[in-house]
């Protein structure tokens, strides 16, 4: 490996609310964000797909990340919104409590989760520290009163939707 190829780097992630915690995904995964609305259930799909929806003549299916992280079904309001995602060539929408920032973060900065014994942590591949923006767009600068938000990185291929998405499609 060359020097160029293990130095940290800049990426962009879109971060959002689920269940009261802050989650993040690569923005080179996301394909749109959508209004919440309610999809067609489907019959035989897990609990966690809340049906399909068309998003420009495709079908695609509605994922309840919470039900999917093993949590409580989110209870929809008018901030829920929809994320939609690549899978593998794929696409899926995820449920979504609220949508909050993009943000620039460097690799050298996102810390592996805590191995927690009986947690399975294999579908976050890190942690990472955000910072309040101001006004003009700029990051607060660290020592002022803001710790910064610590931001769970969902590892989109780890959600292992493959069956779920051909099914609903």
């Amino acid at each position: 490996m060359t020097s160029e190829e293990t130095a940290p780097r800049d990426f962009k992630i879109v971060t959002f609310s689920l269940a009261g915690q802050m989650f993040g995904i690569a923005m080179t995964a996301l394909v749109e964000i959508r209004e919440w609305e309610e999809p067609t259930p489907l019959p035989g799909v897990p609990p966690y797909v809340l049906g399909v929806t068309n998003l420009r003549g495709n079908v695609v299916p509605v994922v309840g990340l919470a039900q999917r992280l093993g949590w409580k079904p989110s209870v929809t309001h008018p901030r829920s919104c929809i994320l939609v995602v690549n899978l593998d060539g794929k696409q899926a929408g995820f449920l979504v409590d609220e949508m909050n920032d993009i943000v620039s973060v460097n690799t050298a900065d996102i810390q592996p989760p805590p191995d927690l014994e009986g947690a399975d942590t294999s579908l976050v591949y890190g942690l990472v520290r955000v910072f309040e923006r101001n006004a003009d767009g700029a990051a607060k600068e660290e020592g002022r009163n803001d710790n910064g938000a610590m931001v769970s990185l969902i590892d989109v291929p780890a959600l292992r939707l493959a069956r779920a998405v051909d099914v609903a499609a």
